[in-house]
């Protein structure tokens, strides 16, 4: 057994077996080896160990009856792993089985010890999920679609009221120019060009099958160079489209937290009344959008254009028939 492979082992030992709270002595290094069939001794592991450090590894000792070593710091540390798990497992647009296999990963990235803490915070098996299996397969093409500025080809399905598949279009592939993903309401989607519809189109990543790069150019958009996700995320709403147009709301002080986060911190604020604030902001209006406002009942009031103002009534009336 060469040296560098024993090196390999001892590597492998301390960052499986040791923490801040956790140590190995010389002693059980050796122990560990010899149940690989590697032969060692105490001059030679010490050896290792600088040479670990000299490496990047940041071992650290401690006294005792018996000195124990340990890794003192990681890549990543304990909460932020547990960040990590918890963004994997409330992801609805991640599998069960891709949830669980992504944090036996995560748990491999910290000591045995610290990956039990990461465990017990596992809950993925009642959270609602998405059933595809090829979305980070469809995720990984349309990258690369994009990046070689090719068109994309999928069928795309919904389900019925008993609860099966069925591909919109007549099954017939939808063509489109991708041109970036976003990630909004709990969904991956595609933004992206379908000459059949008007203006920017999205699609859920998840419900999209048999996802090919083709070899056709993409159709480039007007202004791509200058496109900026973030701000167009923050116009749609709920990914349903809508003409952008300005809005005027009037608020109570009570949402100035809501319309930052959903606007943004550079959002003009102008003082209204006491208790009142307005902001102009412009938006894809589309129920999405109105259902937005509604959920605020009284606190918040669509100043203009008058047709929004006119949609919203029309919305509240058609809602209130079904009630009579």
């Amino acid at each position: 057994m060469s040296h560098k492979l024993k090196l390999l082992h001892v590597m492998k030992l301390f960052l499986e077996r040791s923490d801040e709270e956790h140590g190995l002595t010389i002693q059980e290094i050796i122990e560990h080896l010899e149940s690989n069939e590697i032969k060692s001794e105490s001059k030679s592991i010490y050896a290792d160990i600088e040479l670990l450090k000299e490496y990047g590894l940041d071992i650290e000792s401690r006294k005792g009856k018996y000195n124990e070593y340990f890794v003192a710091n990681r890549l990543f540390e304990t909460p932020e792993l547990k960040l990590l798990v918890d963004a994997v497992q409330s992801s609805r647009f991640i599998t069960l089985k891709k949830s669980q296999n992504l944090i036996r990963k995560i748990e491999s990235l910290t000591s045995i010890y610290e990956a039990k803490k990461l465990s017990r915070q596992v809950f993925v098996v009642n959270r609602v999920k998405t059933q595809n299996e090829n979305i980070f397969y469809n995720v990984d093409k349309i990258y690369e679609a994009i990046a070689q500025n090719r068109k994309i080809s999928f069928q795309y399905f919904e389900f019925t009221v008993d609860k099966e598949q069925r591909f919109r279009n007549n099954g017939d592939h939808y063509v489109v120019s991708p041109y970036a993903l976003c990630w909004d309401d709990d969904n991956y989607y595609l933004i992206s060009n379908y000459p059949k519809h008007d203006g920017l189109t999205h699609f859920r990543v998840d419900k999209m099958q048999n996802l090919d790069i083709l070899e056709q150019t993409r159709v480039l958009y007007d202004d791509e160079a200058n496109f900026n996700v973030a701000d167009y995320q923050r116009k749609i709403f709920s990914m349903f489209g809508g003409t952008e147009i300005s809005i005027t709301l009037e608020m109570e002080h009570s949402l100035i937290n809501v319309a930052i986060d959903r606007f943004g911190k550079d959002v003009f604020v102008h003082a209204k009344t006491d208790t009142t604030f307005r902001i102009t902001v412009k938006v894809a209006v589309s129920p999405a959008f109105l259902s937005w406002i509604f959920q605020f009942g009284k606190k918040v009031i669509i100043i203009s254009p008058d047709f929004v103002v006119e949609d919203f009534k029309k919305m509240i009336a058609n809602t209130l028939k079904n009630y009579h």
